[in-house]
């Protein structure tokens, strides 16, 4: 029973009756002035014209949020598109809204008025109380038991209420909604968020994860040496090595902060010096080869190259410590070639192992190139290639 009733508790039941007594105000006060039928013709054919022009779409929008939904942030309120009518598509939906809320909302007033003067005649009856009024739900005479049928016509009111409620926001979901063309836009901003959700994820992985690694391969040959003059040499690598981070680090939060600040500020592979000389300075014997005009490369390219390399180079420190490498870096016939080489040792990064490769592989993907990692001729091999047109 509790169940049966708590719909009667929840005031968006009775905001979505207003919301179809609204629809049939303007032509209900003009019955007062003049009853006759064709006023509801009259109040049907001005409702075209309205339902075309593209800002009535955001009044109706609103309302039927407002009254329909009660405020709540969920499928039913954002289904229901605030927005001005883009094509003519939207405005024939918006037309058959307004169609349909002023036929369902004067089948609601009707019945609801009817079951309403039915029970106050019903109330009268024993009374010997004549109401004066008529209609299908109405009856004849006074009778005491006519009274005990005012429950039955409150439970048909209350059926009447929550039925139509729930058709009109049927409709409105059905009519108010966003067209395939608002969903495909929709769909895109997501993409387009959850894509830059897992950028910045990755650039936090690939810059501390690097400086992290540096800084531990620093400090362990440290304290193996023993030598002060080289601790110095290690803590000036690691201070810069961290420094470079927290500037990174800053350069993401900025991101998260600032939705329009640029993406340029970001390093390129143009700045791969810095990621050379950490290496080097971590111990690692780096034979660079740089062929090409990096300078030319695309924006997105060069910035996803740089992280590709960071992450290339961080692997060797991780998993072959001091062991040399080899970078070679080529931009001709339209691809940017990176390959990244050290001898294998006994801490392989096998497949699935970690998020760092799996990373670089779908940096590559996303423009259109594709990496290749894994044993080769005796080597650890990061191999990638990217698109610069």
């Amino acid at each position: 029973m509790v169940r049966l009733l708590r719909p009667f508790g929840r005031a968006v039941t009775y905001t979505r009756w207003l919301h179809l007594f609204i629809a049939v105000v303007a032509p209900s006060l003009l019955l007062f002035v003049r009853e006759v039928w064709w006023i509801w013709l009259i109040a049907a054919a001005a409702l075209v014209p309205a339902g075309l022009v593209p800002a009535v779409r955001v009044v109706e929008g609103l309302q039927a949020r407002l009254l329909l939904t009660g405020h709540r942030h969920d499928s039913e309120s954002t289904g229901i598109v605030v927005a001005p009518s883009a094509s003519w598509s939207d405005r024939g939906r918006l037309v058959l809204w307004l169609e349909a809320r002023l036929l369902l909302g004067y089948v609601t007033l009707t019945v609801s008025a009817q079951l309403i003067f039915a029970m106050v005649d019903l109330a009268a009856a024993p009374f010997e109380h004549d109401t004066e009024q008529s209609g299908p739900f109405v009856l004849a005479g006074h009778a005491w038991w006519h009274m005990l049928l005012v429950p039955m016509f409150l439970l048909a009111l209350g059926v009447t209420v929550l039925a139509a409620g729930h058709l009109i926001t049927a409709l409105a979901l059905r009519l108010l909604g966003p067209s395939p063309a608002e969903r495909l836009a929709a769909l895109e901003e997501r993409t387009e968020h959850l894509l830059e959700r897992t950028r910045i994820a990755r650039e936090l992985h690939d810059s501390i994860g690097h400086a992290l690694t540096v800084a531990v391969v620093q400090a362990g040959a440290a304290r193996a040496a023993g030598d002060p003059a080289f601790t110095g040499r290690a803590l000036a690598a690691i201070e810069e090595t961290g420094r470079a981070a927290l500037e990174d680090l800053e350069r993401v939060l900025g991101v998260l902060r600032e939705s329009e600040r640029p993406v340029s500020s970001r390093p390129t592979l143009t700045d791969a010096d810095r990621l050379l000389e950490s290496a080097r300075a971590a111990g690692t014997k780096v034979d660079v080869e740089m062929t090409g005009p990096l300078d030319t490369v695309p924006g997105p390219v060069s910035r996803e190259g740089y992280r590709i390399l960071q992450e290339s180079l961080t692997n060797v420190l991780r998993h072959g410590g001091s062991v040399p490498a080899r970078v070679r870096i080529a931009v001709a016939d339209g691809m940017l070639t990176l390959d990244v080489r050290n001898p294998l040792t006994a801490d392989i990064p096998g497949p699935g192992r970690g998020s760092g490769l799996r990373g670089v592989r779908e940096r590559a993907a996303l423009l259109g190139g594709h990496a290749l990692t894994g044993p080769a001729d005796g080597d650890w091999q990061v191999h990638v290639e990217l698109p610069v047109s």
